[in-house]
């Protein structure tokens, strides 16, 4: 009777089903550069995520994309520019110099050179009182005087 039990449960659990892509390809460097391809190109919809890692249906299509392209004969560089023209720079983790990625590679050292100047400037040594701000003799007896009063009381 348990086992009955057993096997029903097992009947009415869900199924889970793995999406796992198989890519079949005659020419071993070509998977390679499909491998890199995947890694390079960023998911436009996950934003934080290669196109390897995103289950997004985008992502998916873009796998299968490269894959057609690169059977297809094209050239990693081919791919790479069907993509940045169709999705823009955004798609590639590793942008180009131009004008308008400035700021990306620009602000990583300025953030360095702003915080290495804040650490030196609260870090530098502060000045020696002068001889001029020094106390004087009155001065001196007075504080003592003071100072004395408080352990007195």
């Amino acid at each position: 009777m348990l086992r009955v039990l057993m096997l029903a449960a097992l009947f009415w659990l869900p199924v889970a089903h793995a999406a796992i892509d198989v890519y079949d390809f005659d020419d071993p460097d070509k998977e390679v550069v499909f491998r890199e391809l995947l890694k390079e190109l960023r998911c436009p919809k996950c934003q934080n995520q290669d196109i390897a890692d995103s289950n997004a249906e985008l992502a998916k299509d873009l796998r299968e994309k490269t894959y057609q392209m690169l059977q297809d004969g094209n050239s990693k560089d081919e791919v790479v520019d069907y993509m940045v023209a169709r999705y823009g720079n955004f798609i590639l983790y590793k942008p180009p110099f131009m004008a308008s990625t400035l700021i990306l590679w620009a602000s990583p050292v300025l953030v360095l050179l702003i915080g290495a100047v804040v650490v030196l400037l609260r870090t530098r040594k502060k000045p020696v009182a002068s001889a001029d701000e020094a106390l004087s003799e009155e001065e001196k007896q007075r504080l003592n005087r003071l100072l004395n009063k408080n352990k007195e009381s």
